[in-house]
């Protein structure tokens, strides 16, 4: 893995996952502009996972 870490204003963990940026945006406001992959450390990644968790469900049945 890469010398990434995580995009989230002042957390400064090495990243674990990579997600596409308007994805993470969906959970976290103050991410840079910069590229099209946002790094999130292990803690943000379940944030994200946690918070997205009924939308990414209906996604996937079909039903959004």
């Amino acid at each position: 893995m890469t010398d990434d870490v995580c995009a989230v204003p002042e957390c400064g963990q090495p990243a674990a996952r990579h997600l596409a940026v308007p994805e993470a945006r969906r959970v976290f406001d103050k991410l840079p502009e910069k590229g099209r992959s946002a790094p999130l450390c292990k803690a943000h990644y379940k944030e994200w996972k946690k918070a997205t968790k009924k939308d990414r469900t209906l996604e996937r049945l079909g039903r959004r």
